[in-house]
């Protein structure tokens, strides 16, 4: 993690400036500025025009009763896009145009949405079994089939009125 944290506030800065500083020598420090200051600004605006009908079709998917799983993550990768957008630098602008792709954050909703399911499943063996071994419970460690896809059943509550009368 640490390691992670480094790349992430020393390594990606410093590439960033190195960026800058070659773009710079290209063309001139008045067009980078330029294109630091034009990419701020549309990214800026881009991104709160996707967020704010990202957060429309949250409160859509709330208001008829539907889970927003999807819209949410659009709406998390629209923001994360906002904030590589204002920050100055080359890659971190390329990365945040990426964001804002509809058909790139689609795809990139499938590999999380299957990232999250693989540690969601992890967990879930993995408590099961800490729990059956620590209280002795050996037997129902060999008699319950292993957890996968079909193994798992999706239940939805409804809560009756208390007005009602059975």
């Amino acid at each position: 993690m640490l390691l992670r944290l480094f790349l992430l506030f020393t390594i990606i800065p410093l590439a960033e400036l190195w960026l800058l500083l070659w773009f710079s020598s290209l063309t001139s420090p008045t067009v980078t500025f330029g294109l630091v200051l034009v990419t701020g600004i549309l990214g800026a605006w881009l991104a709160r025009k996707q967020g704010s009908q990202a957060w429309k079709k949250i409160q859509l998917h709330l208001v008829q009763g539907q889970p927003p799983t999807g819209v949410v993550l659009d709406g998390l990768m629209i923001l994360l896009a906002g904030a590589f957008l204002i920050t100055p630098g080359i890659m971190t602008d390329m990365l945040g145009f990426a964001l804002l792709i509809p058909a790139l954050r689609e795809a990139l909703k499938l590999r999380i949405g299957e990232w999250i399911k693989q540690r969601a499943l992890m967990q879930i063996q993995t408590r099961t079994s800490f729990h059956t071994s620590s209280q002795g419970f050996q037997e129902f460690n060999q008699t319950t089939p292993p957890l996968d896809d079909e193994n798992i059943i999706d239940v939805e509550f409804v809560r009756k009125e208390s007005s009602e009368k059975d």
